[in-house]
């Protein structure tokens, strides 16, 4: 691919970009369900991913802890969207440009466009999923890198392969997608070939690059456990007109309602849905002509797979089946939100997408044909841009939080906050969030891992942290906190006040603002007492957090190398 093409790919992505995430650029911090964004955070055991709840922001909250000791973690966060939504059009811009190279330059930013402006995006934004969007970007990288790999192995190819798969996996799901990408791209080929050192050496460069999530469920951390009763309510939701199935192939369907754009929520989701099933049923002769290209193979089939199953998994005897599993076997509650796994048919329909445009072009020009295909994806979902119909506005945090931040310090326990849940929702924000003082604080935050969906409360476990949070709303004493490793009480809001009277008025105020109160409980206490973590698994998660980074700073330095290699062979040719 010419400079030209790498420039066109990069600016259209970027404008794109910058269209949807536009308002996020404005000063202050991303607080929207699942996407906190802090001044600092630090590497808290929690961070590190030993807790009483699961792993499931491992490496990602170590690496914003990292992180925004050098840049403020508002930034980061930020950043880190942008390149995510840039790089997935790339990413997939590229692998059309790999696989349908006479779909040319308009083929390839059809596809572009197919993997930024889609419903899936809006949705997880909206989610504040900016993690799983990482995980969502590398996806059509990793398809390229296996096809570099199958062409002839190699420090530097298997190295920028490695280097996706670790950019994935910033979270357990990110880097699962990206090991059912790697299973159909490569490992399958691989072991269809008898080549057993291929896929072998594959499946090694996955667990190591998902070296954190896979070290901290080992080492125990968290519960493991998720409510098998929740598997219904984070089952992908039909949208008007579409039922289930539909709502899956226009690349929508997230379980939760209030995480879906405007457009998406009347009949206008069956125009928007049937606009994009155009161009991909447009581009699907082409693509089966071509049906023995192994990736254009291994992409529909995860899309026919991914889709199918999702489909299956919102049915009675699908979500039998999913609540089985997570009742049986630990760490399977990571599959129940079954709509993120439709990241999987993203990449046919990119290839689809570019297909359509070369078919077009036996009639009109390649242009021409791109741009109705892009109108097509566009149009129909006016409410992506601009922060998803301005959703994604930066907040200010009153100043007791700046100053609670100053006044609750480690080592001298772990912090139990009011009221108990993760949901929050706060005057200064507009949405419902997670709480935002795990990472604000230099002191572990106690958190059961409790859910409330739909006024039902899930995954409360019988843990150290639901422990504590019963031990305080029951009125204990100072000193049967402190037993649980209890060190602060932080308290936000005043009805939260309310709640554990007899408690907080044993204990000593040391900060009263007008949003939050911080109690502390100063009493002598063996911490060895209540299983902390010991040096040995903080050092392990330390070297598989190092090892994941330094993975991705391989991956990159092996593509810069590659670079100028690339563009002398183009000279020749």
């Amino acid at each position: 691919m010419t400079r030209r093409h790498w420039l066109s790919l990069w600016l259209t992505s970027i404008a794109l970009s910058m269209a949807i995430l536009g308002p996020v650029f404005g000063p202050g911090y991303l607080l929207i369900r699942d996407m906190v964004s802090t001044p600092r955070s630090f590497v808290t055991d929690s961070a590190l991913g030993l807790s009483d709840s699961a792993p499931r922001a491992v490496p990602q909250d170590w690496l914003i802890a990292v992180a925004s000791g050098v840049i403020d973690g508002g930034i980061v966060v930020k950043a880190l969207t942008f390149a995510a939504i840039v790089l997935a059009g790339v990413g997939y811009g590229r692998l059309a440009r790999r696989v349908l190279p006479a779909a040319g330059t308009p083929g390839m930013l059809a596809a572009t466009v197919t993997a930024v402006w889609n419903p899936y995006v809006a949705e997880r934004l909206l989610q504040g999923q900016w993690s799983l969007l990482v995980g969502y970007a590398a996806l059509g990288w990793i398809l390229v890198a296996a096809v570099d790999v199958r062409r002839g192995g190699g420090w530097a190819r298997w190295s920028v392969l490695t280097g996706w798969l670790a950019v994935a996996g910033i979270t357990p799901t990110g880097s699962l997608l990206a090991g059912l990408v790697l299973l159909a791209g490569l490992v399958i080929p691989a072991l269809a070939r008898r080549d057993w050192r291929m896929a072998l050496t594959a499946s090694v460069l996955w667990a190591a690059a998902s070296l954190p999530w896979l070290t901290a469920s080992f080492l125990g951390a968290g519960t493991g456990t998720a409510d098998p009763g929740s598997v219904a309510l984070f089952a992908a939701r039909a949208e008007p007109w579409l039922g289930t199935a539909g709502s899956l192939l226009g690349l929508g369907g997230v379980w939760n309602a209030d995480a879906v754009p405007e457009s998406r929520t009347s009949p206008w989701a069956l125009v928007a849905t049937a606009a994009l099933l155009v161009v991909v049923l447009a581009g699907l002769p082409g693509l089966w002509h071509r049906r023995r290209n192994p990736v254009i193979r291994a992409a529909g089939g995860l899309a026919a797979g991914s889709v199918v199953l999702v489909a299956l998994a919102a049915t009675p005897f699908g979500m039998a089946i999913l609540e089985w599993l997570v009742d049986t076997v630990p760490g399977t509650g990571l599959l129940r939100d079954t709509q993120k796994w439709i990241a999987l048919a993203v990449p046919a329909y990119a290839l689809a997408a570019a297909s359509a445009v070369q078919s077009a072009g036996r009639h009109v020009p390649k242009g021409f044909a791109a741009v109705v295909a892009s109108a097509l994806i566009v149009a129909p979902l006016p409410d992506l841009a601009w922060g998803v119909g301005n959703s994604l506005t930066p907040i200010r945090y009153p100043g007791d939080w700046h100053a609670v931040a100053d006044t609750i310090t480690s080592g001298h326990g772990d912090v139990l906050v009011l009221p108990v849940g993760t949901n929050r929702q706060y005057a200064f924000a507009d949405s419902v969030s997670l709480d935002p003082a795990p990472r604000l604080l230099r002191a572990d935050v106690l958190q059961s891992g409790e859910l409330i969906v739909d006024g039902l409360s899930v995954d409360r476990p019988d843990s150290r942290a639901t422990r504590a949070e019963e031990a305080l709303l029951a009125g204990s004493s100072p000193q049967a906190l402190a037993a649980l490793g209890v060190g602060w009480v932080l308290v936000e809001g005043d009805s939260a006040i309310d709640a554990a009277p007899r408690t907080l008025a044993q204990l000593d105020l040391v900060f009263d603002g007008a949003d939050l109160r911080v109690y502390r409980v100063d009493v002598d206490r063996l911490h060895s007492a209540i299983g902390e973590p010991s040096t040995v698994e903080r050092g392990s998660l330390w070297v598989a957090h190092l090892v994941w980074i330094v993975l991705i700073a391989n991956g990159l330095l092996a593509a810069v190398l590659k670079w100028p290699h690339r563009t002398a062979h183009r000279k020749r040719l």
